[in-house]
């Protein structure tokens, strides 16, 4: 029975995380590494903790009562939450269980004092580190004290603090048990705590440590200014020696006491250089054991160095695999393509599959290795053009780690570094035909694809599939669309950088873009706006759509008067577009066609703050806004010396922006569009899946790879707990922020505006449409909850070609993620709505309803209220 309630630490494991939690099984981890002294104890398991949940059943009612509040209702989770632990700290320890408790601390000896610790079995786990969540008693003396503090180690499962932490991370509170350690008590000399990676920067070589005398609680809890170190490669890199004017120490009955240090030792460092190494090598001894980079906290006395805790360190970005020790540069994929969000294993081994390049997962993102690129002088040239015109944060991230002169290898031009990053495909005639033909050709690409794929089942799909990702890079690949594009990006850097240089004008080809013909994407939210037109003039539709919530409202409108015509806008509508969605680079989100609820609040926003027509209207204002900029500014260059030849080149330039820009958004509707049918026929393998019984869910196929779906399809034979982990790893990854540029060593880069124009106290950006709006910043996390007014600034993350829709209805734009020339700032010139993007943790830094300053000409965001 003793087993059952109490077992010794060098007993424990990793495997045992449910009888003695997280803490108890990393202690029991780290007494078995050879080097690693641990203070000796045991602990008390979750049989213990279970065994007086079950002699108080008003805790369960509790426990419902808790479950269903709000994680934001403080005040009823502080009231019922202490209910909670009175009720528990209120329970007598049974008879056996205190003699079994009893016994364990006789070893010791009966006056030894003891550490308290609360060991939870959903902390210092992976994912999840739930630190300082639950209590810890320091110098506890005598059993009596033990059992006391133990029975409070129990109820801190239950403080406020917790209970709101495990509310947030969505983890039931009946799932989660407590187990108590209990430790020999260590008096050190000094105490604190090791990371094996630099906890800011994320660099896996750097190691840091802070000390400060006596014991270690002080400086967790901020008591006291600590020294902090800087290890790399085996010897002290920085340190700062902080000013440690108090320090926390035991008092001899038991219980510790917060005492002044002597003014002489306050800036003498608590360790020595030669100290500082040694416990760096035994931090990273213990790294190795738990094969990732660990939070440790650490005791030095008399006769050493002892560890007493270790966890993982869950903020840190992973690191692609690379199968070498060469050092290797990644920039994000996500920040490209305006998703940073996680992406689920189809999604991303899908995108790796059509990609241009090849791919690096990371973290539920994407990276390209673009190492041998910054290597060679050529290459690197163009390279940090092309990727700073889009994103100059991705620049300056990059040039960080060239600073470095150790980090990137340097390679003669001729090296394997290919050809120049960014080297121009041939230029092509200024010839509206040519958009119309690629249109054409992609549109017909995609019906054979439609007509073929129907046709196609089982193992024999994913041979299909195979040929078709070869087809969709062919056209990807077409040299004429890559030149139609590369005409209209670089008539509008020329425009943008000549008309400055001769007229003082920033951004003036914002402007002159203004309603582009051929752009599919600004068409779009157009389109949405003629859907609003037809629903506008009934009524009785208006009121349904208002409390729509089921996927199956279509088939509902036709009972209605108006219901038919409005139905049939819809669906015209879907039948163009639904293949788009929020995050539409991941094949596994939901496509407005499959859930076409998510386009409503956006359709009765249209109805409510637009007059009928407006569709038409807004392109047409576009249009002669931008024919009114092209007239006065070829006239204002004529006036000027050699002004007929500079007018006659901006007068090109103008017609080529013009023709080729609007076609920069075909591609990715293409993708788009071939990435719905792929989806389509990969469901209804999985639906088979399902009837089969192989699989509880189609959407499981969600977290299997391409290849894993076409083994899985074959031999009818799925690995379940593959899939669970996946999700799990999946739940983990939103708590990641994606860097812009990553390194082998885990540095996580991303770059600053070195920028003197930019007012005390406003946010920069990058500027990407001109103009300058005042307006209610309106911050939006899901297009889905979007309630917009007209006049309104919409402040989020990222957005998409999906988010386009909304862009009719704001007065300006501000995303944390973007560039020159990403889907956001493309249709925020042709809607010609100032925009400024790439302003880190914009959706932090404003809050929903102040009043704010977009500047969209100079990059910068104020403010007002």
């Amino acid at each position: 029975m003793i087993e059952q309630y109490v077992r010794d630490l060098r007993d424990l494991d990793g495997t045992q995380v449910a009888a003695v939690g997280g803490k108890g099984a990393q202690l029991g981890g780290l007494s078995r590494i050879e080097g690693i002294r641990v203070p000796g104890g045991f602990c008390v398991t979750t049989d213990a903790f279970r065994r007086i949940m079950a002699q108080a059943p008003s805790i369960d009612d509790r426990l419902d009562q808790l479950s269903r509040l709000n994680p934001d209702d403080r005040e009823a989770i502080r009231t019922l939450s202490a209910q909670i632990r009175r009720t528990i700290e209120g329970i007598a320890i049974p008879g056996d269980l205190a003699a079994a408790i009893t016994r364990a601390l006789a070893r010791f000896g009966e006056h030894a004092a003891y550490a308290v610790r609360s060991s939870a079995t959903a902390e210092d786990l992976p994912t999840a580190s739930f630190a300082g969540q639950q209590d810890t008693y320091l110098n506890v003396v005598g059993p009596t004290a033990v059992l006391r503090h133990i029975s409070r180690c129990w109820a801190s499962l239950f403080t406020e603090r917790a209970v709101t932490y495990r509310r947030r991370n969505g983890i039931d509170h009946r799932a989660v048990h407590m187990a108590v350690v209990v430790q020999q008590m260590v008096f050190p000399h000094a105490a604190g705590i090791l990371f094996t990676a630099d906890p800011v920067t994320g660099d896996r070589k750097a190691a840091t440590v802070d000390a400060g005398f006596g014991l270690g609680e002080a400086l967790v809890s901020g008591l006291v200014n600590p020294d902090v170190f800087t290890v790399r490669h085996g010897e002290v890199v920085a340190k700062a020696i902080g000013a440690k004017q108090r320090a926390l120490h035991a008092l001899p009955d038991g219980g510790t006491q917060e005492v002044a240090v002597d003014a002489q030792r306050q800036e003498q460092p608590a360790l020595t250089d030669a100290q500082v190494v040694r416990l760096v090598q035994l931090g990273r001894r213990i790294e190795a054991h738990f094969g990732r980079p660990q939070d440790i906290e650490w005791c030095l006395a008399d006769d050493g160095f002892q560890i007493v805790q270790s966890r993982p360190i869950t903020t840190l970005y992973p690191i692609p695999e690379a199968g070498d020790q060469e050092n290797h540069v990644y920039v994000s994929v996500g920040h490209g393509q305006m998703m940073t969000d996680p992406m689920k294993p189809l999604g991303l081994s899908m995108w790796q599959l059509t990609a241009m390049v090849p791919m690096h997962e990371a973290g539920g993102r994407l990276f390209v290795d673009v190492t041998r690129r910054l290597a060679s002088p050529a290459s690197r040239a163009g390279l940090l053009d092309v990727l700073g015109r889009g994103d100059p944060l991705v620049r300056d991230a990059l040039e960080t780690v060239l600073d470095r002169d150790d980090f990137v290898p340097s390679l003669p031009d001729a090296g394997p570094g290919g050809p120049p990053a960014g080297g121009a495909p041939a230029p092509v005639e200024t010839d509206p035909a040519l958009v119309t033909e690629l249109i054409e050709r992609s549109q017909a690409s995609i019906a054979a694809l439609e007509r073929d794929i129907r046709t196609k089942s089982g193992p024999a799909l994913f041979d299909f599939l195979l040929e078709a990702f070869a087809e969709h890079k062919r056209v990807l690949s077409d040299p004429l669309s890559l030149q139609a594009i590369m005409a209209g990006m670089e008539a509008t850097w020329w425009l943008n950088d000549k008309l400055w240089e001769w007229l003082g004008e920033k951004n003036a080809a914002d402007t002159l873009t203004l309603s582009a013909p051929d752009n599919v994407t600004s068409e779009m939210g157009l389109a949405l706006l003629d859907v609003a037109d037809v629903i506008r003039p009934h009524p009785e539709v208006v009121a349904f759509l208002q409390g729509v919530e089921d996927e199956g409202f279509l088939d509902e409108l036709a009972k209605l008067a108006g219901g038919t015509e409005a139905r049939d806008a819809i669906e015209a509508y879907l039948d163009r577009y639904g293949m788009r969605c929020v995050g539409e680079i991941d094949i596994t989100r939901p496509r407005w066609r499959e859930r076409p609820t998510t386009l409503v609040p956006v359709i009765l926003d249209n109805v409510r703050n637009f007059e009928p027509g407006a569709a038409e209207r807004r392109f047409e204002q576009g249009r002669q806004r931008a024919q009114k900029k092209e007239q006065d500014v070829l006239s204002r260059l004529r006036a000027l010396p050699d002004g007929d030849r500079k007018a006659d080149e901006a007068k090109r330039m103008i017609d080529r922006v013009r023709t080729f820009i609007g076609y920069r958004e075909y591609p990715k509707y293409g993708i788009v569009s071939r990435y719905f049918l792929y989806k389509q026929a990969l469901m209804k393998e999985a639906e088979r899946l399902v009837q089969a019984d192989v699989l509880p869910d189609k959407e499981d196929v969600f977290y299997l790879t391409f290849q894993e779906l076409h083994d899985v399809v074959r031999s009818k034979e799925v690995d379940e707990r593959l899939v669970e982990q996946r999700k799990e790893a999946f739940r983990s990854y939103h708590a990641l922020t994606p860097p812009r540029v990553l390194t082998s060593d885990g540095e996580a880069l991303t770059g600053a505006y070195r920028r003197d124009d930019v007012p005390a106290g406003a946010l920069a950006g990058l500027p990407v449409s001109a103009g300058t709006v005042e307006g209610r910043a309106r911050v939006i996390l899901d297009m889905a909850e979007a309630d917009l007014e007209a006049g309104d600034i919409l402040v989020t993350p990222f957005t998409d070609p999906s988010w386009s829709p909304l862009f009719v209805g704001i007065a300006g734009l501000v995303t944390e993620v973007g560039g020159l020339m990403t889907h956001g700032a493309v249709i925020a010139r042709e809607y010609g709505l100032p925009a400024v993007v790439g302003v880190e943790r914009a959706t932090r830094l404003i809050r929903d309803g102040q009043r704010i300053r977009v500047h969209g000409t100079d990059g910068y965001i104020e403010i007002l209220s």
